[in-house]
């Protein structure tokens, strides 16, 4: 699978401390662009940081509120604004994310891409102002509507189960923080707080642009310089560091456990990467993903789920900038120790060698479809350069296929080898008065 794919890129620096990347490619019938900042990911700063960009995209100064803004965007032939929030490792994006038709499809179009920048700017920089600080009810609005979303994160077990091994797993460690942060300090929050904690961000932030459409990159450049240009020069921001913690906090397995109402086990693991993280070998540690448990054709997907039935489902994501490795499995509660022992029996057979050339070839096929699914879309464009901003070691994703094609069965035994096992977290049912765990559902 060679990297034949129509886009180029071009990087320039707009005012010190902001960056541009341009992603010029004419596949697309659309534009987008993304205004990121970057801080420290920290559990006093996190709600805060989250709840900013929906408060920004309620009004600005010429777009009081939703409905002009929303006024204003249809004119512009239905361009689409929305806040963003992403948590790269440690490091804490938030920003605004703006796509908008490409010009080329509009007949007597007229300047899309710069009104569409300006809009974006204006609420990122000009925003909706009462006595001097963002306004009470956007801000109290918001804040309730960010505390919803905070607590519905239990009424979905997986994802709860694994933000609850994080959380523990990495309690010292700012990985373990939610990229929406927590009730407490959510509720906390003012509008006075907030709008000083905007100031913060937007003066000493390291910004980072993302662009992906057929627009020349001297034309994006100067429709951001115009728009931005009330930014203040960041003297010597730089984009803030994951601490990567390369091997368990103890020498034992530490457990975790939890009773709710719920009918399905979960299982949750937690795995540190290693001496692998030194230099880390990113194409390889996809490939060991695939390979273990981030495909269909997977150890984990085939022995645990299919094979032994000890699952309902038994999947692995790797965070490749913290170096942490999470695997996902509901089960039945008797099964927690069974399915325990066999997801790191798989894991033993991956570090002894134990992979057939179908298992190999299988997972390699999955990446790089993968890759190229990433490529043929424009948030996968601007997701795979953005990664490339926050990554210890830059790669260049283009070429990310071919260096998957050369990963070797033993490279992949490498990165393998130097995993650990750190944590393991066990959702469980509540007992009624005889013991039983209850049936719920």
């Amino acid at each position: 699978m060679g990297s034949v794919y129509s886009h180029s890129i071009n990087k320039s620096e707009l005012i010190p401390g902001v960056s541009l990347t341009c992603i010029s490619t004419d596949r697309f019938k659309s534009g987008c662009i993304t205004i990121n900042i970057l801080s420290e990911l920290t559990r006093e700063t996190a709600s805060a940081n989250a709840l900013l960009p929906r408060v920004l995209r309620r009004g600005s100064s010429k777009l009081p509120d939703m409905e002009s803004i929303s006024a204003a965007l249809d004119d512009l032939y239905g361009v689409r604004i929305e806040p963003i929030v992403r948590k790269k490792g440690e490091v804490h994006c938030i920003g605004l994310y703006c796509d908008f038709p490409d010009e080329r499809y509009i007949p007597d179009s007229e300047n899309v891409l710069e009104k569409a920048i300006s809009i974006t700017s204006e609420i990122l920089l000009d925003p909706y102002l009462h006595e001097n600080t963002l306004c009470n009810d956007y801000v109290e609005s918001e804040k309730s509507n960010l505390i919803d979303d905070i607590l519905a994160a239990i009424n979905d077990k997986r994802g709860y189960a694994i933000d609850r091994l994080l959380e523990e797993m990495c309690s010292d460690e700012a990985f373990g923080i939610s990229k929406l942060g927590n009730e407490e300090q959510a509720k906390a929050i003012t509008n006075k707080s907030l709008t000083a904690h905007y100031h913060e961000l937007i003066n000493n932030s390291q910004i980072e642009i993302f662009y992906c459409g057929s627009a020349e990159p001297k034309r994006v450049h100067s429709a951001l310089e115009a728009s931005l240009k009330s930014l203040p020069e960041r003297a010597s921001v730089k984009i803030p560091k994951t601490n990567v913690v390369y091997n368990p906090i103890s020498d034992t397995l530490r457990r975790f456990t939890e009773s709710l109402d719920v009918s399905q086990g979960k299982l949750t693991v937690g795995f540190r990467m290693g001496d692998t993280m030194n230099a880390p070998d990113y194409p390889a540690l996809m490939l060991f993903n695939a390979l273990y448990g981030g495909s269909v054709s997977s150890k984990l997907f085939l022995n645990v789920r299919e094979k032994l039935s000890l699952c309902y489902y038994a999947s692995s994501m790797l965070d490749k900038h913290k170096g942490i490795m999470i695997v996902s499995s509901g089960v039945e509660f008797s099964n927690f120790e069974t399915a325990l022992n066999e997801i790191l029996h798989q894991l033993d057979n991956v570090k002894n060698g134990e992979i057939s050339e179908w298992e190999f070839t299988s997972s390699k096929r999955y990446v790089l479809t993968s890759i190229k699914s990433a490529l043929d879309r424009l948030g996968g464009l601007e997701e795979l350069y953005f990664d490339c901003i926050i990554s210890a070691v830059p790669y260049d994703p283009v070429k990310l296929s071919d260096m998957v094609e050369e990963v070797t069965i033993e490279r992949v035994i490498a990165v393998a080898s130097a995993i650990k096992t750190d944590s393991v977290y066990l959702l469980s049912g509540l007992e009624n008065e005889e013991g039983a765990v209850n049936e719920a559902h």
